[in-house]
């Protein structure tokens, strides 16, 4: 349970995290809450070389709505997600779902880029960015670059980003009127982790028939998916 000897350094821009990892290569790896690499580390399932602390970004733990837009920076904590007006009124399934997360301890500092970085194959921001149709704002030497939900999750702890990027933000959809959403997990009783989790948004039409459905699911796979035929069976 004691980790590898490891050089630790503290970023205080993006811009300084980004020159970090092209100077320490692949032997880096980026700290945000910790929640995930830390234990990893213990257990020397991960053994970076060198560790980044990203932790206090302050431009990254912004959440701003633009619009029918609502922007949340990386480094928002799930307990900011979970209490923030401006998430309840635009997108409250966020909000609910950010409630179910572990414990205080693991709310209070885990956050919602370092969930989806990880992309734990039990985890459940990753089925509700599936369902919600969110982007991933991906940031590395060349620039921004924006990725689709459904092109972001690759496969087991595995994603769409590239060496030498980062998670700046996620944008999720406003819920306007006739749309809904909700998250139900069953969840492991010590790590609150799903065994099995389900998310589902749903838009009708004026007649009261469903326009258009998402449902993702997770903790049932390899990584986080959409349930198509589900949603094939209920649209219309």
């Amino acid at each position: 349970m004691i980790p590898n000897n490891f050089e630790y350094i503290r970023a205080n821009s993006v811009q300084e995290a980004l020159q970090l990892l092209s100077q320490k290569g692949d032997g880096a790896r980026l700290l945000a809450g910790g929640h995930s690499l830390i234990p990893a580390m213990k257990l020397r399932l991960n053994a970076p070389e060198t560790v980044i602390d990203i932790s206090g970004i302050q431009e990254l733990a912004s959440i701003r709505r633009d619009g029918d837009r609502l922007h949340i920076g990386a480094l928002v904590t799930h307990r900011t997600v979970e209490t923030s007006d401006e998430v309840k009124s635009s997108c409250p399934v966020l909000s609910e779902a950010a409630a179910l997360i572990g414990d205080p301890l693991v709310r209070n500092r885990g956050t919602i880029g370092g969930s989806l970085a990880h992309c734990d194959p039990a985890a459940d921001y990753p089925a509700l960015t599936l369902c919600l149709g969110a982007e991933i704002e991906a940031t590395g030497p060349s620039g921004s670059r924006t990725i689709a939900a459904d092109d972001f999750f690759v496969g087991m702890f595995e994603t769409a980003l590239q060496s030498g990027e980062m998670i700046t933000r996620v944008t999720f959809p406003v819920l306007g009127k006739g749309t809904g959403a909700a998250y139900e997990k069953f969840s492991h009783p010590a790590s609150r982790f799903a065994v099995v989790g389900v998310a589902a948004m749903v838009t009708l039409d004026g007649g009261g028939n469903c326009n258009s459905v998402r449902v993702a699911i997770t903790g049932a796979g390899p990584s986080v998916f959409r349930a198509t035929k589900v949603e094939q069976a209920l649209t219309g």
